[in-house]
């Protein structure tokens, strides 16, 4: 066997084992290996694509990762259209549906497929050959939006379907998928905590999360989301391939689809009422949201019988689940402190019963949302829990005698150190990285790999050093001890020793690793690479001026004031002296550049490049004595654009920048 058949036979099985895995951890919950055993698979896989171009394929797994964002979307007709369901209200509104079903097919009973009723974005998936080609939202049922580039992000959404599995199925390798496409309720928080973060406005509530997430323009936004896919229809040039809806779930499910396992036969609406009223009861503990239930008979040729309605089907009928509100009296408003330092108000209520649960609070987010509501303590609201866990405020039904305007602390709560806040800016932040409610995620990030890199030194580990208050800031960590760290639950005398040896070859990590590690509001991994690269060493970033700041290429007022923000404090200053007396690198050492041939010249690429990544030819760029760019302007020499190129080359296009193929690229920088 030649070598290129090796290497693709190789590839070949490292997708189809990472597929395997995706679906476990994804899809079926039951992952088999461990992350860091799963990254390896990517990371080879990632390898053997880069060196063989020519055996990249669209369903890769690899190709899941996003993409360059796109300028707008394009809009696609439905081959068939993704009609709405008619709505009940009461358990009345479903006796009128099933007697006219019963009326218009003249049976006594008919038996029924029940399913939650997914409160997402409804979007319709096209396999060709068994392979994903398109993807496209519900729009007004007729026309929708093609957001493939999204979609293919999806982790529960199969980029290519096992001709064995299809086979079996019964179906040919052509055919469409519907389903909805949601945010769980712990993506749906950890989107809002990174809102908080950056001072972005908060989503209301994950069905809007979702769809925004799906209909933005750039794919690596969509990716970091964390989105699912639940399938629920399945048609083959336009009609059900099966005789039962029941057959349609089981035949999805069999795809390796993401598929409600709590759908049920009920051979009576009797039974549906059942059904309905269960998981009324137990809907708050799902790890998503639903509104209500969707109640299909299940014969097709009892749906095709009954047909449909100018805008929704006969057969079919949605009952939506009351919304719980009741009103209330706020006592106070106060202050949390979240994870990541942000402050957020709260109102303290008379309790209340709502939905069978004793409300006694909910948040208020941000300042801006206290205004909008012109909320105080002593006034009366009505607050909602409708199918979410959090309730919220609605509005204020009455204001009390006192009207006493809510203002957000001058000081953390927790810490006693000064709250940050920028104009213009919807966060208020404690800056203080040792504040003890911050510490744990502010170790965890501190150890993570694209950090420090602190291999083994995990959530459990860190929880057990905070619990037993072994730990402070960052620097403790360097002074652990074998017999410390042997004495956790779960660490043998082995792996003590391991993670000690981790933690002390940190000490030797770049000073980007380090200004990215100590969570600075704002600087991400690229913008702690720039100022790592432009000051050299920590102590003349600390003592850097706003100007001086917003001399490094990327860096404007925003980031800026979070660095400054972050050095104010005289507790982030202490914490960068323990972490030098503790001997971790404070320097960036300066490469001699290979040549001068680009200085002056600032390069931004777009694209995928095939045959380096886009940091080996940044840092190739450094290494001639230019400067690479994350925006175009007139004052960028060169935009080199690789395949799929984004906005960016067409502004580079509008200003008339000189633009260069990989081809052109590699020529320049190989000319003397």
């Amino acid at each position: 066997m030649s070598k290129s058949s090796e290497v693709a036979k190789e590839i070949q099985h490292l997708r189809e084992e990472i597929r395997h895995h995706d679906y476990l951890y994804h899809v079926a919950d039951d992952p088999e290996i461990s992350d860091a055993a799963y990254d390896r698979l990517m990371k080879r896989l990632k390898q053997l694509e880069a060196e063989n171009p020519k055996l990249v394929t669209p369903d890769s797994p690899t190709q899941r990762l996003g993409g360059v964002p796109r300028e707008g979307f394009q809009t696609v007709q439905h081959r068939t259209p993704m009609v709405s369901l008619d709505n009940a209200f009461s358990m009345e509104d479903l006796a009128n549906f099933d007697r006219r079903m019963r009326q218009a097919t003249g049976r006594e009973k008919i038996e029924y497929t029940t399913e939650h009723k997914f409160d997402g974005l409804s979007m319709s998936l096209m396999y060709e050959k068994g392979s994903l080609v398109r993807g496209v939202t519900r729009g007004d049922g007729r026309t929708g939006e093609d957001v493939t580039a999204n979609v293919r992000t999806i982790r529960t959404i199969p980029l290519t379907l096992d001709p064995a599995r299809l086979k079996k199925a019964g179906l040919p390798g052509t055919f469409e998928v519907r389903g909805e496409g949601i945010m769980t309720r712990k993506a749906f928080e950890r989107l809002n905590e990174q809102q908080d973060v950056i001072g972005g406005k908060r989503y209301a509530n994950a069905r809007n999360a979702a769809a925004g997430s799906v209909r933005v323009l750039d794919p690596n936004i969509t990716s970091s989301r964390r989105l699912d896919f639940f399938a629920y229809y399945l048609l083959v040039d336009g009609r059900p391939p099966k005789k039962r809806h029941s057959e349609i779930l089981e035949a999805l499910s069999n795809l390796r689809f993401q598929v409600s396992e709590d759908w049920e036969l009920c051979e009576s609406i009797d039974a549906v009422d059942k059904y309905i009223n269960k998981w009324e009861s137990k809907r708050e503990k799902l790890p998503f949201e639903i509104d209500g239930i969707v109640v299909k008979a299940n014969e097709i040729a009892l749906q095709n019988e009954v047909g449909f309605t100018a805008k929704s089907p006969r057969w079919a009928i949605a009952y939506k689940y009351p919304a719980h509100q009741e009103t209330t009296l706020v006592r106070d408003i106060l202050v949390s402190v979240g994870r990541t330092g942000v402050l957020t108000p709260f109102a303290v209520f008379e309790p209340v019963q709502i939905g069978g649960v004793t409300v006694v609070k909910s948040t208020l987010h941000n300042m801006d949302e206290v205004q909008r509501l012109g909320i105080h303590a002593g006034d009366t609201v009505l607050v909602e829990r409708a199918g979410e866990v959090i309730p919220h405020v609605l509005k204020v039904v009455k204001h009390g005698t006192e009207e006493k305007e809510f203002k957000m602390p001058d000081k953390c709560p927790v810490c006693g150190m000064r709250v940050h806040h920028v104009e213009g800016e919807i966060a208020f932040r404690c800056v203080n990285v040792s504040c003890p409610v911050r510490r744990r995620e502010s170790f965890l990030h501190f150890a993570a790999r694209h950090a420090m890199n602190i291999d083994g030194l995990g959530e459990k580990i860190i929880d057990q050093l905070l619990e037993k208050n072994v730990v402070k800031d960052f620097a403790d960590l360097y002074k652990l001890e074998l017999e410390t760290l042997a004495g956790l639950d779960r660490m043998a005398e082995k792996s003590a020793q391991n993670l000690i040896d981790e933690i002390a070859a940190s000490k030797k990590n770049s000073l980007a690793r380090l200004i990215y590690a100590i969570g600075m509001p704002f600087v991400g991994e690229r913008t702690a690479q720039l100022l790592a690269e432009h000051f050299c060493s920590m102590d003349k970033l600390a003592s850097a001026s706003a100007e001086q700041l917003m001399e490094v290429g990327e860096v404007g007022p925003k980031v800026a004031e979070g660095v400054l923000e972050f050095f104010s404090e005289w507790a982030n200053r202490k914490l960068i002296e323990h972490l030098k007396a503790v001997g971790v690198n404070m320097k960036e050492e300066r490469a001699a550049p290979i040549s001068a041939k680009f200085s002056g010249k600032t390069f931004v690429f777009t694209g995928t490049l095939a045959n380096r990544t886009r940091e080996a030819a940044e840092a190739l760029v450094a290494a001639h004595g230019g400067k690479a760019g994350g925006s175009v302007s007139k004052k960028t020499s060169y935009v080199v654009a690789g395949a799929d190129p984004g906005s960016k080359l067409a502004k580079a296009q509008s200003l008339g920048v000189s633009i260069l193929d990989e081809s052109q690229f590699e020529k320049l920088v190989s000319a003397k």
